[in-house]
Formats: C-alpha cells, structure tokens, sequence
C-alpha cells in the first residue's frame, strides 16, 4: 500500500491499518517550488518537498483543487513569467504529487451523479517491473476516465495487485527471501512506475490480494461455495510437477513441461479441492448474449463451456461386467462404430488390458502422461495409440469392437471415451487409416475413399434407419436406446469442474479443518482470515506433501464445535482465488464488517469499462462470472453479471532474433538458422534430422547486421526476425522508465495511444516518440512565448475568435467526442495535432479557444494540461474541469474545397457550396486557367463529380 506497510500473512493478523492524513504542500510565489497546487499563503500548509516522493493519499477527502495563480485576476490577461520552458522532467513529478497529495481523483457515492466504474484487469507484480507493453491498458482506461470525468461522471478508477503466485514463491526457492518480502518490493516497484505514467488511480482503494483484510474475504467466499456443495473434495488426474512440488493448470505447462523452469510435468491422480463450475454452464453460456463485449471473445467463452446436445450410450465390454459409457452428438452413425478409444487415464484400462497388451499399454500410458493436454489437443497429424486386448459389444447389432487407447482422446472431456466411426470423423478416420481398421459408411453423402464425411445425409447400412435424413435418424435411433435401456438423450459440456487446490505455500489457505476420521469442518468467520504460517524452506519435499505440511504446530488445531484434535488443510488456493472478486472489493475496500456494502455495490456495479489482455478471454473472466452469479444467488450483488463492457488492448510487441540449437542431452552440433528447423506440436525439429531443437535468442543491441540481414554476434548464423510479445528471455524489453526520463510521461502515453488502434496489436519503435514529443511543444507554445525573454505566457485575446478558429474548435470538438466514446484515441490525437496546426493561421490565439483545447487534451497528456491551465490563471485543477460545449453551427460549412482533375490528375482545387450542383462544379472549374489549358475548348466527354469532394473531367 502507499507509504504504509502491507499487511502481513505470518502469525497473528493485523487490524484495519492506521489512516493518516499525508501532508499537503503548495508551491513558492516564485514558481520555484516543483509541486504544484494549493491555496497560497496559509500557513497551516507545509513544503511538499523534492517531489521525488509520492505520499501515501490515505485521509480526508478534500473539495475541488485550488490553485491560486500569481495575477491578481484569475482571468485577466497573463503576463507573469513562467518557471522553464516545456520540461517535463520538471511538470510531471509536480503534478503526480499533487495528485495524490490533494485527492483529486478520489471516488465516493454520489447518488446525484451518473457513475462510471473503469477498472483494469489488476496485474501480478513481478519483479521485472513494467515494460512499455504493459501500460497501454492502463493508460488507455486512464484517458477514458480523465474524459468520464469532464463529462460530468462520478469515475471509479482503482488498481491493486494480484499478488499471491507460484513465480514469488519460485523466488524465494532460489534466494531463501520469504515471498513476502519480494512481494512487498515489487508491489512498491510497480506503483512507482505507475504513478510515474500520472495516471489518475484512486489510490486510497488499494487493495493486495495477499493482504489479510483481503484474504479474510475470499476465505469467506469460499465458505459460502461449500456451504452451497460448489465446493468439493475428488480425486483427479493431475499436471503434477516433482521440482516445482505442485500441481499446475494446463496453461502452466507447455511441451510436457512447466512454463516457470521448464521441469517435466507428469499426470497423476490426486485428491483435490473443486468448485463446481458445471452447475452454471448454462448461464454461464446464455448471459454472454446480454454482454457488450468482443464477439471472439464471447465465442471463445462458448467453445470453452461446450455445450452438446446428443445421447449416452452404453457400450458392454466381452467377458466383464464392465461397460464403457460414450457421449456422442452423432447417435445416428452407431452402426458405423469400428473401435472404442478410451483415455490413457481411464480407470477402466487397468481393468480390462489383456495380460499381453499390459507391457504396450502401460509404455504408451507413461508416454502419454508426460505430454500436456494443450499439447495432445493441439497435435492433429501424429496418431499413436495401443491397443488394449479387449472388446466392447456395439448395443445396436452386437459387433465386437476392439478398445485401443490414444492420447487424442482426453479424461477431462466428455467421459472418456468415445465409439470410434471413422467413415465420419477426420481423427477416427486418421487413427483407423494408421492402424488398418475398418470403415464403415453409414450416412451417405460423400465419397469416404478420399475423405470422412462429418455432415448430414441420409443413413446407409444402418439397418432400421435406412433411408432415413440424418436428423430424422437421430430421433429414431434416440427412442430406441431409451426404449431398450442402452442409453438415453444427453445434454454434454466441454467445460470441467474448476481444479482448486495448489500444493504450494504462497496462496490462500483453504479454511477447512479435517477430522480423524475424514470429515470437514470449516473454520468459524468470527476466526477467519486463517494466515500463513511462519516458513523459511520453501523446496519441494519430492513427495506429494504439500509446504505447510512441515509447519506441525500450525497444522494442528483444536475443533471449535467438539474440541477434538483436528488437522488444518495443507493445500493453498490458486493464484486466480484472489482475482474472482476484486472488482467488488474495490466498491468498498476498508469495509471491516463485510467484503462490500449493499450501497456500495448497488450503486458502482457492474463495471461499465473492463480492459485487459486476451489472454485472460476464458479462464480468469469465466471465473469471475462463476463466483458473481454465486454472490447474485446468495443476494449479495445486484446485477447477474460483473463486466458489462469488456475491451482487450492490442499487444504492443517488440522485436526478437533467434536461431535455434539441439536440446541439452541430444546429439551435439552447433546452431541452426530458422530455414533448418520446423514445428512439431509444441515444440521444434531439425528439418533432416528430427532431432529436437531449442530456441536461442539474441538481444537486438548484440545483432550483427550485414548488409541489413540479421547474424549472430560471434558465428554466421543468420536470425530470424520475429516481432512478438516483449520479454526479458528475448531480450526485447523496453524500460517505461527510460521513455518517461527522456521525453517525458505525456510523451509516452500519446504514442501509446497514437501508435495504431486501442485493439490492434502494434510494433514499438522508439524513433515514433519523438514526434509526439515536438506536437507537445508545439502545443505549450502556443501559450508560452519560449524566445522571449524569461519565457513569458502569451498574450491571449478575450475576443471569441475568427469564423475559422471557432469551426475548427468545433469540429475538434466533434470529432475529439465522437473518438473518446469509441475509445479510438489514435484519431482524436490526429485531430488535436490538426488543431495545433492550423489555429493561428487566422490570427493569435483567443483564450476561450486555448482553455477548450486544454480540456480536450487533458485526458491524453495531463501533466501539461494542468500545467498551462495553472498559468492561465484558472483557480481549479482542469481535472475539475467541464468539456467544451459544442456549437454543431459551426459544423456546417457555407463552402467545401473540392479537388478537381483532368483524367485523373489533379489540376486545382475550387471552393463551391456543400450543395452545389455538378452544372456549377464544372462551372467554376472551367473557369480556372490551369483547368481550362487541360480540357481545352470542346466540351467534356464525360464528367465525374462527387458532391463535397471531387470532380474529374475527361476531355
């Protein structure tokens, strides 16, 4: 938290921290103090200081900012000298303490205001700091807030951090520094950057996932889960990792390997905490329809819940009692089944394999568990499986059906196991064609000697459904399983119950207590938060016991309800716990009593803006949604879903050089270029060889160009170019930081906005930066007179301006408006570089012009707006401000230029009326000498006018 320390996890938890309000300083009289602000000339106030140093915004709230200017009269003409010329190095420090110190952007209920909630996806703060990538979003929400709030909204913009993780505790593995501590600093670390960017957080709503005052609340939220039976207790395959002694999702191993440390990863089963997601797939599925949010992004949250209308079909297995249970969409192709196919994980493999197929299929189970299930969705060429000895019996004409296992088919979704019909499905059809298996057309329409066919048709060898249209025969056949007890409709979901446990100390602890004899009991609220335990070795043990395991006395407990020795649970909540929720947390973040008040929730609820990677499209926002309609059923929220409008940033990407080199323990040889190596699944082989390979990146300032081809430093081997997502590993990153020190925070933040659209991904080039730099000078000197002596401000006129200024305003206006609404701040940048342009073509600049520019400005670069709106004279911080009203008047224009060509070539420009008719357009053309030498005296073959913009003549 700002200037206060964070509340710790270990032994007894402290209380709701001590609130102080931060001093508050205002600037010397003769503009040599670096802070800003203030009412000048009380003495009650004190120096703010170097401004380096950025106190903590916790107290009082205050009124609108006043800054009492030098003139004596706020609005009379301003010849007071100013203190530099366009420095900001020197502005920005000033007006980011002011900010916090004053409170400008505090949030507090306001019924009488319309609200506006706009919050970022809070980031992980990872000891690397920010790069240049990381704060689009951010500043992004930043300029909508800055305009919501000249718009006259009451703006919730808060941040915090998602603190809890594997990678600090990772840290602390390879240092022996608790987690704690490098959360601490890298929290401090990303505040700074942040604050350095101005971006107008309230920080007084800070929160730390890691805090206890915040863990105490998901703690109790979890209780809720079990105490609705939305949380449980299975056991489960899982992506165990030895060296990291944890258990990882799927999206933290790539390869067969864990994405932190690249250690091998095995599936295994475990018994671990789940939350039952599945019980609201379906309005999880049917409330994304009310959502403005991006149609892939939607699509994908469809794909991922997978809903399946089909039938259950019960399939016996020879000479056992067991039976095989298949979901299937496609019940009319039954009589195609060839084979079954269960999932190397399948409990009944052990059970059913032939004594002489056990030593295949337990090579193959072992081969299979070492890849991910990303990694096995993903492979669609290779097919490998092993075959088990066993047959399953076909309930429509008791077929034998040999039962192979492969690693295309996955535990996790559907059951299992699938009734392989290969004339009809392109993986099935791969498998059979690899292991000589039959195929059976059933459903004619297509010619399954080239290809499957997996449409609709009509059924062929099929015995009763014969003849029948695809969808016909899929209500037959349907009657009859239900009719003979072999199965029965069927509604399946791709999505699988949420996998909630983690076997790692830095994370939530489950507020369980487990009797002797295996039941739970959860800690009372009156005891919650349950902290983390003291612990100083954070290494894996090599077995399945988790870290806490090691702390016996903290293990141990006593039953608050029996009295009886009891155990705590071992395991931690994932790193996705904390962020579920925090957007509530946010609506009221010192609230002692509950997690968020009814009035709190009921007036900033839902979020109007939520801006984030696409990264977290599915998992962190289906959570989310699971837990909010969670707390919408138990009454404790308003609205059904927490997000209303959701935005992905593009990627700002940066560029990498690579060659590759065989993996450690293959045969040695030295580096490839990428033409030698192609992808295999995951991963990368030699294009001859096979021979696995590895990725080697080269810092862009250690490439070595010859004749503007890219090699490595020391060896001729040529790179490969790639612009991708910046990353230390590839040494592409570029310090926020160092932009800020050079041109300055407004600087940066314009060319992130200004470098493409907000959704689009885009390459950083640092030799952009410096043009938004000089239109940022240009834009302080038309208030401020550099050249002359002692840099004095402008004089600015009280008349309103030509014509010409006031319908430039006003389409800058316009068009700034309509641009902030659709977040596309790029070409409202365009239209202010314009406006900075052309507005004292037509005489000096009016003040009335120059303070509705400012307004219009201050969202994009709002050190220099407070600043020159503070030499102007004005009593309040253009925070407070109004956006400029617009005369749509001057929209309409009494003549537009035209281009006029001759054969497609232009030969002049003419002004007409918006409405002239095409007879007077080539009129006034012709009457234009260089017009008239190209048409010459006969009259026009043809002419092409397009009203307000062009008109083209052709002799």
């Amino acid at each position: 938290m700002l200037g206060a320390r964070p509340g710790s996890l270990l032994g007894e938890c402290p209380g709701e921290r001590e609130q102080a309000e931060a001093p508050r300083g205002e600037p010397q009289q003769d503009g040599t103090q670096d802070a800003p602000a203030g009412r000048l000339g009380q003495a009650d106030r004190g120096s703010p200081g170097d401004g380096n140093s950025l106190a903590h915004p916790r107290g009082v709230a205050t009124g609108a900012l006043q800054v009492t200017p030098p003139a004596a009269d706020a609005h009379a003409d301003s010849h007071y000298h100013a203190r530099m010329p366009y420095e900001p190095r020197k502005i920005e420090p000033k007006w980011q303490q002011f900010w916090i110190r004053e409170r400008t952007f505090r949030a507090e209920i306001d019924p009488s205001r319309p609200k506006a909630y706009i919050l970022d996806m809070f980031p992980y703060p990872s000891g690397d700091g920010l790069h240049v990538g990381h704060p689009k979003g951010y500043v992004a929400t930043d300029v909508y807030a800055r305009y919501k709030r000249l718009r006259g909204f009451n703006v919730l913009h808060p941040m915090g951090w998602d603190a809890f993780g594997l990678p600090a505790e990772q840290h602390a593995v390879r240092t022996g520094q608790h987690p704690r501590e490098t959360t601490r600093r890298n929290i401090a670390r990303f505040r700074e950057q942040l604050q350095a960017l101005g971006l107008s957080y309230d920080w007084e709503r800070e929160v730390d996932t890691t805090d206890p005052s915040y863990v105490r609340w998901t703690q109790w939220i979890f209780e809720r889960l079990y105490d609705r039976g939305l949380a449980y207790q299975a056991e489960v395959p899982v992506n165990w990792c030895p060296e990291l002694g944890t258990v990882l999702a799927n999206e933290e191993v790539s390869d067969g390997k864990s994405e932190i440390g690249g250690h091998p990863v095995e599936r295994i089963p475990m018994v671990q905490w789940m939350l039952r997601i599945t019980a609201y797939a379906d309005r999880l599925l049917e409330d994304l329809d009310e959502l403005d949010w991006p149609e892939h992004i939607k699509k994908m949250q469809r794909d991922w819940i997978g809903r399946s209308e089909g039938a259950r079909v019960r399939f016996g297995v020879h000479g056992s009692d067991a039976s095989i249970e298949v979901f299937t969409t496609r019940p009319d192709t039954l009589f195609g089944a060839t084979y079954m196919v269960l999932a190397p994980e399948h409990p009944l493999v052990s059970e059913i394999v032939t004594e002489a197929q056990a030593d295949a299929v337990r090579s193959y189970r072992e081969s299979a568990g070492r890849k991910s299930e990303r990694a096995r969705i993903a492979d669609t060429e290779s097919k490998t499986g092993a075959f088990t000895g066993a047959y399953a019996i076909n309930p429509v004409n008791g077929a034998e059906l040999p039962i192979w296992i492969a690693d295309y088919v996955l535990i996790s979704y559907g059951t299992g196991a699938i009734m392989a019909v290969p004339a009809h499905d392109e993986r099935d059809y791969a498998f059979a064609t690899r292991f000589e298996l039959p195929i059976i057309e059933v459903v004619a329409a297509g010619d399954i000697t080239a290809a499957p066919f997996s449409g609709e048709g009509t059924s062929v060898n099929s015995d009763f459904l014969d003849g029948l249209p695809s969808a016909q025969a899929k209500s037959r056949i349907l009657d009859w399983l239900e009719a003979e007890g072999k199965g029965e409709r069927a509604v399946s979901y791709k999505l699988r119950d949420w996998l909630f446990s983690r076997q790692r100390y830095w994370g939530e602890p489950f507020p369980v207590l487990r009797h002797p004899d295996g039941s739970l009991e959860l800690v009372p609220e009156s005891d919650l938060p349950v902290c983390l335990p003291e612990l100083d070795d954070f290494k894996p043990t090599g077995t399945f016991e988790a870290p806490l395991e090691r702390c016996g006395d903290w293990m141990e407990a006593t039953s608050p309800t029996t009295g009886t020795p009891v155990r705590r649970d071992a395991n931690t909540m994932p790193q996705w716990a904390g962020s579920c929720w925090y957007y509530l947390r946010f609506c009221d973040p010192r609230n002692t009593e509950q997690a968020f008040s009814k009035e709190a929730e009921r007036y900033w609820m839902p979020v109007d803006l939520y801006v984030g990677g696409a990264e977290h499209a599915v998992l962190h926002l289906l959570y989310a949604r699971f837990w909010h309609k969670v707390l919408f059923d138990l009454g404790l929220v308003s609205t059904r879903e927490p997000f209303a409008k959701l935005l992905n940033q593009g990627m700002i990407q940066g560029k990498s050089y690579r060659y590759f080199a065989p993996v450690e323990g293959e045969p040695a040889g030295g580096g490839f270029s990428a033409r030698e190596v192609r992808a295999d699944g995951e991963g990368f082989v030699h294009a001859r060889s096979g021979a696995p390979m590895k990725e080697c990146w080269v810092a862009p300032s250690e490439v070595r160009f010859v004749n503007d081809r890219p090699f490595a430093p020391d060896c001729d081997i040529e790179l490969e170019e790639v612009i991708e997502k910046m990353s230390k590993s590839r040494g592409n990153v570029v310090n926020p930081d160092d932009v800020i020190r050079e041109f300055g925070a407004d600087s940066m933040r314009l060319y992130e906005m200004f470098i493409g659209p907000l959704q689009k991904a885009a390459p950083w080039s640092t030799d952009g930066i410096p043009g938004v730099y000089r239109f940022l000078q240009r834009a302080y000197r038309l208030f401020v007179d550099e050249a002359s002596d002692g840099d004095r401000v402008r004089e600015l006129f009280p008349e309103q301006g030509t014509l010409g200024q006031r319908r430039l305003l006003a389409q800058t206006i316009d068009k700034a408006t309509r641009d902030f609404e659709a977040l596309e701040f790029n070409t409202a940048i365009s239209q202010l570089m314009v406006f900075v342009r052309e507005i004292e073509k037509d005489g000096p600049l009016p003040r009335s012009i120059g303070e509705s520019f400012l307004c219009l400005l201050s969202p994009l670069a709002p050190h220099l707006a407070e600043e020159l709106w503070q030499l102007l004279g004005h009593r309040t911080s253009i925070a407070h401000a109004r956006w400029p009203e617009l005369d749509e008047s001057l929209l309409v224009e009494d003549e537009v230029e035209i281009a006029v060509q001759v054969k497609g070539k232009m030969r002049a420009r003419v002004s007409l009326a918006p409405d002239a008719s095409q007879a007077a357009a080539l009129a006034a053309a012709l009457a234009l000498p260089n017009v008239k030498r190209h048409v010459g005296d006969g009259e026009p073959r043809r002419v092409i006018y397009v009203p307000g913009r062009l008109l083209n003549i052709v002799p």
